[in-house]
């Protein structure tokens, strides 16, 4: 497939909500993730698509306040079209969006893609001592059951 086909885009119209469900509630992170809960997640959120033609290969998501703090979620491109630069183009399309221009923090979370964030300036954590989670990994199994 050629490259120049691919194309990212934050128009919410566009997103598969299906695809980006299936992908979801597969993941590690997302395991049995509820479509409502998917839905109501991208309705509050900037979301980007990564699409090639009309088909939805790829997906990220941003939740922030849009003046000091972001949080990247969900990103993922579909195994057929990996290794193809698809992850970079989203990141470079992300961190240039005008909603998240001047922001004082970032974060996110990620077992394996360090590499790629570290490329758009996502360091480990330099003072993991001052932060907190109320984590819940077990929130989707009360919704499936």
């Amino acid at each position: 497939m050629n490259v120049n086909t691919y194309f990212v885009s934050s128009d919410h119209s566009l997103l598969q909500p299906e695809l980006i469900h299936s992908f979801l509630s597969a993941s590690y992170w997302a395991k049995n993730i509820p479509l409502e809960t998917v839905l109501r997640s991208i309705e509050n959120s900037i979301c980007f698509g990564v699409y090639n033609g009309k088909e939805q290969v790829g997906f990220a998501r941003v939740v922030t306040d849009k003046s000091v703090f972001a949080y990247l979620a969900d990103v993922f491109i579909v195994p057929e079209h990996r290794g193809k630069g698809l992850s970079n183009m989203l990141m470079k399309e992300i961190m240039s969006h005008p909603d998240v221009q001047g922001l004082r923090r970032w974060i996110l979370a990620t077992r394996d893609a360090h590499g790629l964030y570290k490329k758009f300036g996502f360091t480990l954590l330099a003072l993991p001592d001052r932060w907190m989670e109320v984590h819940d990994p077990d929130v989707y199994k009360s919704k499936i059951e």
